[in-house]
């Protein structure tokens, strides 16, 4: 950490001192579709092997043979014959194919596919996925995936020095997969409903409950469990059951959340959620640096003296501590006050990451911290 640590904990002091009371965290309010989900059929993976061609010289290499295999097999059902072994291409590469396959997904209907390298391929920049069946869970074929791969990316370089942004080995290809099979075309008659929210709290589905009961009847829904809300079909909705989903997916819902600071180190990103709270904490920093340099020195004999040219090293070893004093912190210290004081002294997103996690070490962060 660096010297924004002390005025970054300084500013913040200063500003609960301010501050007369910690004002509430608003509440987000959402469509009851976006929180929750009919329990039922359910989204399934499906996955596929293919070539993605037309590469730069940045496909897979010799060492990788199930690329070069794939290939003359796809040759020959073409009728050219071609030994694997005699194939020498660097513009072809070996990938899985992934997506998902959502419940109603009808034939013709179009998903987004992944791309992923399995061989040792430098770049899929510019390549095209050839035609590649994905297989279900129970190895039908249930889709069709094709198309050109955008890498959100791009690479270059020659002569050993290259330059590369993002990640090139992964691309996507939206809507390039053909749904090739129809799966559950309709809800079946039912007498209950079962919703279940995305993320399972008491809260949350207590306004699940209270909001479908004011918009069908009192008694209507009940909280089975933090992550379940059972819904009693009225008798006109019991032969169709899609019209009340339909009329119960709009209704808003004032959500709430545990409290969460989300770190990702590898790219220094913090995310902290609008009711994180800070409770009473002593902070102190001390910034200890020790550098150690040599410098070299030569020694030049003087003219017709039958001297040696020598190079002395000269080493230093300089120590600085900066004093620091101890910051208490006021409990109620909202997020509007660590935003407020993080913009005006900009500190680096490696300082928040230190800050964040010794506040949480000390007992005094009121939230969860999730490490990506």
């Amino acid at each position: 950490m660096t010297r924004a640590l002390l005025t970054f904990l300084f500013a913040l002091s200063a500003t609960c001192a301010l501050a007369q009371a910690p004002t509430e965290a608003p509440i987000a309010v959402s469509r009851l579709k976006d929180v929750a989900s009919l329990q039922g059929p359910v989204t399934q993976p499906v996955v596929g092997y293919g070539l993605v061609v037309g590469l730069n010289k940045t496909g897979d290499k010799r060492q990788t043979i199930f690329s070069a295999q794939t290939l003359a097999n796809m040759l020959e059902r073409f009728g050219v014959a071609v030994p694997a072994g005699g194939i020498k291409i660097e513009n072809v590469a070996a990938v899985l194919v992934t997506s998902e396959l959502g419940p109603y997904a009808q034939t013709g209907s179009r998903l987004d596919v992944t791309a992923s390298s399995i061989g040792d391929a430098k770049s899929l920049q510019g390549g095209t996925l050839l035609p590649t069946p994905l297989r279900g869970p129970d190895g039908a074929i249930v889709a069709l995936a094709q198309g050109p791969l955008s890498i959100g990316g791009f690479g270059g370089g020659a002569g050993g020095n290259t330059v590369s942004v993002n990640h090139l080995t992964v691309g996507r290809v939206p809507g390039g997969a053909l749904v090739q099979v129809a799966r559950q075309t309709a809800l079946p008659a039912a007498d209950v409903l079962r919703f279940s929210l995305r993320e399972p709290d008491f809260i949350s589905a207590g306004r699940v409950a209270k909001a479908i009961n004011m918009e069908l009847g009192a008694s209507s829904a009940r909280v089975s469990d933090p992550g379940t809300v059972v819904v009693d079909v009225p008798q006109d909705y019991r032969a169709s059951v899609a019209d009340l989903v339909a009329r119960l997916e709009p209704l808003p819902i004032a959500v709430d959340s545990t409290a969460r600071v989300v770190i990702n180190e590898r790219t220094g990103t913090v995310v902290l959620g609008g009711d994180v709270r800070i409770g009473p904490v002593a902070v102190a920093h001390g910034n200890l640096s020790v550098r150690v340099s040599t410098d070299y020195q030569v020694s030049q004999p003087e003219g017709f003296s039958r001297g040696e040219t020598t190079v002395t090293p000269q080493t230093s070893v300089k120590v600085n501590q900066d004093d620091r004093k101890l910051v208490a912190l006021e409990p109620g210290t909202t997020l509007a006050d660590v935003v407020r004081a993080l913009n005006t002294l900009g500190v680096t997103p490696r300082d928040i990451i230190a800050i964040m996690q010794a506040l949480k070490a000390a007992g005094a962060l009121r939230a969860e911290v999730v490490i990506l």
